[in-house]
């Protein structure tokens, strides 16, 4: 391994700190831009709880409202022309992974007289790096994403129908407000699908890494494992705190780079899927259930060991080798499972998505990423062809 680690994201975690909003926001802005969603944090309270705790420091605040749950690059504009009209110093992400990466994206563009499509990795020949930002501070009402406290921005261009991203230290937030009874009126699926986004950050680092990573091995399969003990009780019952704090905490390590640190790892899986919603709008985390388990079946056959280790670590199953390739794919079978059980659709027939694009989604993948010779980066590396034979294994 060789790598530098640092996250300057400072984490404030625990039941009932929302009520600190206002104090941990002045240490950076007196004006506030407080992004939000699609309205559930006004109809749950969580937003009038917030503007008291902001008020009450003495911040004032204008709201920038409706992101989208696959955030438009439209909506950072907006965002940046409100920050720019109305001086606002600081940003306020309430909200799920859409509203923090659009937060992060609106925090630079703010300091940007260009398109903020220009920041976002889509294939041009020069990306802008933006220098400067405002300063942000995420408070998550699901846990999912990891956005809270990682560097990292997902953005689509609706016209275009390219969903792709940004990852620069300058996104940093400076602090992470996360409060786990913010997320305890989340509905079942969207518990679901956070539980289903966690893992895959974890598996995608996992899998596609090098293989001198013990260390962060044993903490992905720690982190997999809370998950899929702690998902269902919060699935099961949306009040049980102490389920939501764990898999709010397993969902914030899953994606703060320390599990990736040396790994050197592509994320495939995210790569495809950010071209399927990128077309179809739908839910990330629906996308990555469909796709990880068919991709896994490839993987498997030329990374057998890995996942026999996995079938063995996670699912107490028994391999007569390494090379035992019944049993990684016994162990993806699990998982398959365990995503089946807990409501996430593991088949592009139950998002009512056919096989008429599959060759598109494989070509627009490679004209956000590609290793230089055609091919989607990961282990092992995927021509268009094996893309598509991935798709259509899991129609």
């Amino acid at each position: 391994m060789n790598f530098e680690f640092q996250n300057p994201t400072r984490i404030v975690f625990g039941a009932g700190n929302l009520s600190r909003l206002g104090e941990l926001t002045g240490e950076y802005g007196r004006k506030a831009l407080l992004v939000t969603g699609g309205g559930s944090v006004k109809r749950n309270g969580i937003f009038d709880r917030a503007v008291e705790s902001l008020k009450a420091a003495g911040i004032s605040y204008v709201e920038c409202d409706g992101i989208e749950p696959n955030p438009r690059i439209a909506s950072v504009a907006r965002g940046a022309e409100i920050v720019e009209r109305e001086s606002c110093d600081v940003i306020v992400a309430l909200g799920g992974g859409s509203v923090m990466d659009a937060s992060k994206v609106i925090s630079a563009a703010a300091l940007y007289d260009g398109d903020p499509w220009d920041m976002i990795h889509h294939g041009q020949e020069n990306v802008y790096v933006p220098t400067e930002a405002l300063p942000v501070i995420t408070v998550p009402t699901l846990a999912a994403t990891g956005s809270e406290s990682n560097c990292g921005a997902v953005i689509t261009k609706e016209n275009d129908k390219v969903k792709s991203f940004i990852q620069i230290p300058l996104l940093y937030p400076k602090t992470a407000l996360v409060d786990p009874e913010l997320t305890v009126s989340v509905p079942q699926d969207q518990t679901a699908y956070g539980v289903c986004d966690l893992i895959t950050h974890v598996t995608e680092a996992y899998f596609n890494g090098i293989d001198t990573t013990p260390v962060q091995d044993r903490f992905a399969e720690g982190v997999i494992l809370t998950a899929m003990e702690w998902g269902p009780k919060a699935i099961a019952d949306g009040t049980d705190l102490t389920a939501r704090a764990q898999v709010q905490w397993a969902a914030l390590v899953a994606l703060n780079g320390w599990l990736q640190a040396g790994t050197d790892a592509p994320y495939p899986v995210h790569m495809m899927e950010h071209t399927l919603s990128g077309h179809h709008d739908v839910t990330h985390a629906a996308g990555l259930s469909v796709i990880n388990p068919a991709w896994m079946r490839f993987a498997a056959r030329s990374n057998t060991a890995k996942f026999v280790q996995f079938a063995e670590r996670v699912f107490g199953l028994k391999a007569d080798s390494p090379e035992d390739l019944n049993c990684a794919l016994a162990g993806i079978d699990r998982f398959e499972t365990f995503l089946r059980s807990i409501g996430c659709p593991t088949r592009f027939s139950e998002l009512g998505i056919g096989d008429e694009l599959f060759e598109t989604y494989a070509k627009d993948t490679l004209k956000i990423v590609s290793d230089g010779n055609g091919n989607l980066p990961g282990r092992p590396s995927m021509s268009v062809e094996d893309m598509v034979g991935i798709f259509r294994s899991a129609l």
